[in-house]
């Protein structure tokens, strides 16, 4: 599995735990504390569009704004989100296709990085978000052994970057011979036995 697999297959795994998402539970609480299952389906979408743009190098638009709904779900209704998400999910897969994607400098949200290390932290992204929406709604998330290196390789390379910018909390103790999707999980500040409360 090479890096464009690997990023496409996490496009798979995000779009996957959308359309299993229940609009019914878009209220809940997911593991990560800024989101609600439906607030993180559209994190995704917005991740999804972002990705996009980085791979074509088309600039981000001003207009638009993380805290807001993604520009492609805006005036839909949550029913129709997880199609709408599943066509930008093609989209972005496509984008990434061209090996010469990876090549050279490109953006995230208007600011400059390397494309290969975009691809890398959005890999890490998709299957992230894919699992906090799995555990928030009562699913599984199986991620082969080739993209949970992937992942976790992607989490260790900004884990100190994002627990400054906010992004990640404080590392969850995971034992080292944990398997390595846990151990990016932990890592993430995430904790792999996480599940969304019983409701009384």
């Amino acid at each position: 599995m090479d890096r464009t697999d690997q990023l496409c297959r996490s496009v798979d795994l995000a779009v996957a735990a959308v359309r299993d998402a229940p609009v019914e539970r878009y209220a809940d609480p997911s593991p990560c504390p800024d989101f609600t299952v439906g607030r993180l389906v559209n994190h995704l979408a917005f991740g999804l569009l972002l990705a996009e743009r980085s791979a074509t190098r088309e600039p981000w638009d001003e207009t638009w704004s993380v805290d807001d709904d993604a520009p492609f779900l805006r005036g839909l209704r949550a029913e129709q989100w997880a199609r709408a998400c599943a066509r930008q999910g093609e989209r972005t897969a496509s984008a990434w296709t061209d090996p010469a994607v990876w090549d050279g400098d490109s953006h995230l949200g208007g600011a400059a990085m390397p494309a290969a290390a975009i691809g890398s932290l959005m890999t890490a992204e998709f299957v992230l978000h894919a699992w906090d929406l799995a555990a928030a709604t009562g699913g599984r998330l199986e991620v082969p052994a080739g993209l949970a290196d992937a992942v976790l390789a992607g989490v260790a390379g900004i884990a100190p970057m994002g627990r400054d910018g906010g992004w990640f909390g404080p590392e969850v103790p995971v034992p080292a011979d944990a398997p390595a999707f846990e151990r990016a999980l932990g890592l993430s500040g995430r904790n792999p036995s996480w599940r969304a409360p019983v409701s009384a």
